[in-house]
């Protein structure tokens, strides 16, 4: 893998983890992310829901969850309360059911503000990485390894996949604000 193919996967990481933020983020909209990876402390040890049972979306405002195990559904309770995301469980017999509600104004509000700030901790990795890779290119330059002029053309390709990987964040960003703008 070459110096440009590697900095520019690490700024994708910074992406993909923006986008595995703002899926746990609560919405209006039930997702599975929600609940899938809260731990229950099924005998003795701490598993995640989505391996101790299925966790199904039967219309947008509804999480559902079956434990494959019955004795494990008071258990999946507690963990949801315990993990306190602002949905009540409801248990059903052999099903959980968690009610999604619609959000508020000032609700909504907070959340953009935690989308933004996810997305500058974004951009501030972004940056961490192009900084990485500008010492990088100009330790080569000092040891004669490249010539100054190479130095300034992978400097300015740097800073290429830097705006083009600020550009997608900010993308995403305003993508989810107006998501969660929308009533």
């Amino acid at each position: 893998m070459d110096f440009f193919a590697l900095t520019q996967s690490n700024m994708e990481k910074a992406v993909e983890h923006l986008k595995h933020e703002l899926s746990r983020l609560r919405t209006g909209r039930a997702t599975p992310a929600l609940v899938e990876n809260i731990k229950v402390d099924y005998y003795g040890t701490p598993t995640p829901i989505k391996q101790v049972g299925q966790i199904s979306i039967p219309d947008p405002k509804t999480i559902q969850i079956a434990s494959w195990d019955q004795s494990a559904i008071p258990l999946v309770e507690k963990a949801i309360i315990a993990a306190n995301i602002g949905l009540t469980p409801q248990v059903d017999g052999k099903l959980i059911r968690l009610n999604v509600p619609a959000l508020t104004e000032d609700r909504r509000k907070d959340l953009v503000k935690q989308v933004k700030k996810l997305g500058e901790d974004a951009r501030v990795s972004v940056r961490g990485v192009r900084r990485e890779a500008n010492e990088a290119t100009k330790s080569r330059e000092k040891a004669k390894a490249i010539s100054e002029d190479d130095a300034k053309k992978e400097a300015d390709k740097i800073q290429k996949i830097t705006d083009q990987v600020t550009a997608e964040i900010d993308k995403i960003v305003d993508s989810k604000s107006k998501d969660l703008m929308t009533v």
